[in-house]
């Protein structure tokens, strides 16, 4: 099964979206850039939760989903660009390096002891983490590919969110 193969699978029920990242730390910020890309235009919550993911925990628990994506940036000894889908149970900071590990660990905790969802990670090889605000060429294009993606292949049957109206009717500005 192909990575968004697998990612279509978990993209079930009630799905929460989490972009993690800095965008002033080059390719670390994509995953708050492509929450950004994708907010409002797809049939999930979508939240831009920067650096600090369990800043948002409490709301998350709140809404209850059965699903929970993290897009974050993440070393895991790809190719600049690659991604890959992971599963909670394989966040650990011996496999994996990004910018948040000691959050995740603590996110990933607080929200298996308070809710029942299926919690993921795209994780996205960062090629560039220095401070900066551009993105490499490599993670720009798997930005573009990703951000079509959701827009497309997640608006069909079988990768559909339930009970998550459109909140902004107006054009998304980050949408590219």
């Amino acid at each position: 099964m192909d990575q968004l193969e697998h990612l279509r699978v978990h993209l079930k029920g009630k799905v929460i979206v989490a972009g993690i990242g800095n965008s002033m730390r080059c390719d670390d910020g994509v995953g708050a850039l492509l929450a950004a890309k994708i907010k409002d235009r797809v049939p999930f919550l979508v939240w831009e939760v920067g650096e600090t993911p369990e800043n948002y925990l409490g709301k998350i628990v709140k809404e209850n989903p059965q699903t929970v994506l993290f897009i974050d940036a993440g070393d895991f000894g790809g190719a600049p660009g690659e991604f890959r889908i992971v599963e909670a149970q394989e966040i650990k900071p011996a496999n994996l390096f990004a910018t948040h590990n000691a959050s995740l660990e603590l996110t990933i905790n607080y929200l298996q002891n308070n809710i029942k969802a299926d919690i993921i990670f795209l994780m996205i090889q960062p090629k560039l983490i220095a401070f900066g605000d551009t993105l490499s060429p490599e993670v720009k294009q798997t930005l573009k590919v990703l951000g079509e993606w959701f827009l497309n292949e997640g608006q069909k049957e079988g990768c559909r969110g339930i009970g998550i109206p459109n909140r902004n009717s107006e054009k998304n500005p980050y949408s590219g």
